[in-house]
């Protein structure tokens, strides 16, 4: 029997997930799930956890949220409504949908671990499993990360920011031959789930004129905005390990592109070799199958300026095409863009952890990539200095040696 002076003990915080929808990821693990499960569903993948700046607090200090947060995620189904919705997109197939139905991640295929202060999280099995492990990874770590350094003035500050930016896109006006349109590409490096859709809700209401979708699928839905995404990186890194030659990996991902969405979803990536070697394989067929090209390593206005130059070369009226900025952005620098190209193409902007995470904190730059595929090591030859991604540096090399590409 307890006495006078016994004190009960403290009570369990009680449990908020980070994620309460499979329907809140991008819209590109779908596009690109879509033509993996219908081409190549025997896939066996790994994708790593990897953070390449110096965080605040150690990462391995909250494993084991982490790991309740993957046990929570690995609950989850599409409800009717949710599939409901992905079938009214109509470049999303009923078989697709009907394989949605029954998917379920599975706790198996992650491994949550700590090696010294870091945070070491693995996804391998099969790739239409755990490839969609990958946005919902990073945004949990982003939101329990954030959570010890979220106080009211954090969240004031991130307001006054909003409204600074509300402030400066009523400024852009009609200058150009084509109009200015951004998008919120900011799950993967979010404040917080709460904090996205605040963002997310104030400028579809503030800014409908510019703003014109989000990547995240569930606000899309909730809010009734455009989804917006194709394709990543590890879209075309699968077909370097899908017995093509390694030369011919780019166009063999296309086509198959191609075939799935007959001319829908028509935004190509093109730096994961370089954009030269992207440009090399873009011949007149693609093209003009393709409705544009992402940029996303790089400096933004010499890529452009040799996708113009490419569509110059093939005779191509530019108007017709558009370029979609996503590297890094904020708000000023795609302005300045919109500015240097929209008298000459269209011109779109996918803004991520500038939109979701402007609070004046230090934002985590935090990836998680495919490293393997089917035993075979893939890469990522980046534009950008310290954005390569390759476990393997005889691959690598190789890989430098048949795109002619210098170390």
């Amino acid at each position: 029997m307890g006495t006078a002076t016994d004190t009960p003990p403290a009570a369990e915080p009680a449990f908020s997930p980070v994620v309460t929808s499979l329907l809140g990821t991008d819209l590109y693990k779908f596009t690109m799930l879509q033509p993996m499960l219908h081409s190549m569903p025997a896939n066996q993948a790994e994708y790593r956890f990897v953070c390449r700046n110096p965080p605040g607090y150690p990462l391995s200090e909250i494993r084991e949220e982490v790991e309740r947060e993957m046990a929570h995620l690995c609950t989850l189904r599409f409800s009717e409504d949710e599939l409901q919705y992905l079938g009214g997109l109509r470049y999303m197939k009923s078989d697709f949908v009907d394989f949605l139905r029954i998917f379920q991640l599975q706790h198996r295929y992650v491994t949550v671990g700590a090696e010294g202060e870091h945070l070491v999280i693995v996804a391998k099995g099969p790739q239409i499993h755990v490839m969609f492990f990958e946005i919902f990874v990073l945004a949990i770590v982003n939101e329990i990360y954030f959570r010890r350094l979220s106080t009211p003035e954090v969240l004031a500050e991130g307001r006054r920011r909003l409204r600074e930016k509300i402030a400066l896109l009523r400024t852009v006006g009609a200058r150009r031959q084509h109009p200015f349109e951004f998008f919120d590409f900011g799950v993967r490096r979010r404040f917080s789930a709460a904090w996205q859709e605040e963002v997310v809700a104030t400028f579809a209401k503030e800014v409908p004129g510019y703003f014109k979708g989000t990547s995240n699928v569930y606000l899309a839905k909730k809010y009734g905005l455009v989804p917006i995404g194709t394709m990543a990186h590890e879209y075309l890194q699968t077909f370097q390990a899908m017995g093509v030659q390694l030369k011919g990996f780019q166009k063999a991902a296309l086509e198959t592109w191609v075939q799935e969405y007959r001319g829908d979803l028509g935004v190509a990536l093109t730096d994961v070799v370089g954009m030269d070697a992207f440009l090399a394989d873009f011949d007149l067929y693609f093209a003009k199958l393709f409705d544009g090209l992402r940029h996303d390593s790089g400096d933004p206005v010499v890529w452009g300026e040799k996708a113009l130059a490419h569509y110059e070369r093939l005779k191509i009226n530019a108007h017709t095409k558009r370029l979609v900025f996503s590297d890094g952005l904020d708000l000023p620098s795609a302005i300045g863009l919109y500015e240097h190209f929209a008298d000459r193409i269209q011109t779109g902007f996918g803004i991520g952890t500038n939109l979701t995470n402007d609070m004046g904190l230090r934002p985590l730059n935090i990836v998680m990539k495919l490293v393997s595929c089917n035993g075979q090591p893939v890469a990522k030859l980046s534009d950008s200095p310290g954005k390569t991604i390759c476990d393997d540096e005889t691959f690598l090399a190789y890989l430098r040696q048949v795109f002619r590409i210098a170390a």
